[in-house]
């Protein structure tokens, strides 16, 4: 339906007559009176009557008019709100990552970005890497994080930050009537504490799998290993003091810094990239922006991997 019909049709109301009507609205009589013909036409009705002093509204015509002032209101609103969003820091977005990076990442954001942008609501979602990506491109998820993504037509990718599957195990207490050992025992005993067992992993994860054959290709993948379903499962496991674990460094190290270390700096490990991930067409609202660059900002502040874990 052709909006301006509508709003003839008010100021006919607003008017009581065709001729100040026309003249308030600045047409042409004649367009206006085929504009009121055209309506009757489509609802079936007669809207308007004829009288000394000009027109007056049928029940139908006031009717039609009740809902107009509906229509108008409902527009205006939706005008305000949409001028809102592009130019205040406001709106409603779905953020997506994995449980296991969300919890090292997010609470220092969310923490930060709430106090800085309170009228902007975030929903968080959790899945995998390619479950994130897969949302996002379905229109689930505005944006997301993920580890080394597969690159898609309808997506950017920002890289935030480095990470790196790693092996590690529970730091013990240094004992100070031993002496410290020099690299070659150092290295001895990581390679014993290694092949003894066992080594626990999330088998799902694609990195955990290559680390582990990075292992068996220098002849140090233990015959006892545990596979579990995710990251913190294994990492509750090597906090409990059981061999050794698979994991990101950063997942490793939050909550827990200083309880786990690295086996050996010179062991095999499998780099990651964590990127922001959203649709190339995503509306550029002023609010989405913010969002966007305070992850982006405060992903880039975490800092290199390798001081993660000692």
């Amino acid at each position: 339906m052709d909006l301006s019909a509508l709003r003839y049709l008010e100021a006919v109301a607003r008017h009581g007559s065709l001729t100040a009507a026309a003249k308030a609205l600045r047409v042409a009589q004649p367009t206006l009176t085929l504009a009121m013909r055209n309506l009757e036409k489509r609802f079936n009705t007669t809207l308007l009557v004829r009288t000394r002093s000009g027109v007056s509204l049928t029940p139908s015509g006031e009717e039609l008019v009740r809902h107009t002032h509906d229509i108008f209101a409902i527009l205006d609103r939706a005008e305000q709100r949409i001028h809102g969003l592009m130019s205040e820091d406001v709106g409603k977005f779905t953020l997506g990552c994995h449980e296991s990076l969300g919890a090292y990442f997010l609470p220092g954001f969310l923490g930060d970005f709430m106090a800085a942008a309170p009228q902007i609501e975030l929903t968080l979602w959790n899945g995998t890497s390619q479950g994130v990506l897969d949302a996002i491109v379905r229109r689930e998820v505005h944006v997301g994080m993920a580890v080394n993504p597969i690159p898609h037509p309808d997506l950017v990718l920002v890289e935030l930050f480095r990470d790196a599957m790693d092996l590690v195990t529970l730091a013990t207490p240094e004992n100070g009537k031993r002496k410290k050992p020099d690299a070659a025992e150092e290295l001895a005993e990581a390679h014993a504490l290694l092949k003894k067992g066992p080594i626990i992993f999330a088998g799902r994860v694609p990195q955990c799998q290559e680390l582990l054959g990075r292992l068996a290709a220098e002849e140090l993948l233990p015959a006892k290993q545990v596979s579990c379903g995710d990251l913190e499962l294994t990492k509750s496991m090597v906090l409990g003091g059981l061999g050794v674990a698979v994991l990101p460094r950063r997942v490793a190290a939050y909550n827990a810094f200083g309880r786990l270390r690295r086996v050996h700096h010179s062991l095999p490990f499998v780099p990651d990239t964590i990127f922001l991930a959203f649709r190339a067409d995503m509306p550029k609202t002023r609010g989405f922006v913010r969002l966007k660059e305070a992850l982006v900002a405060h992903g880039r502040k975490l800092g290199p991997a390798e001081a993660v874990l000692p």
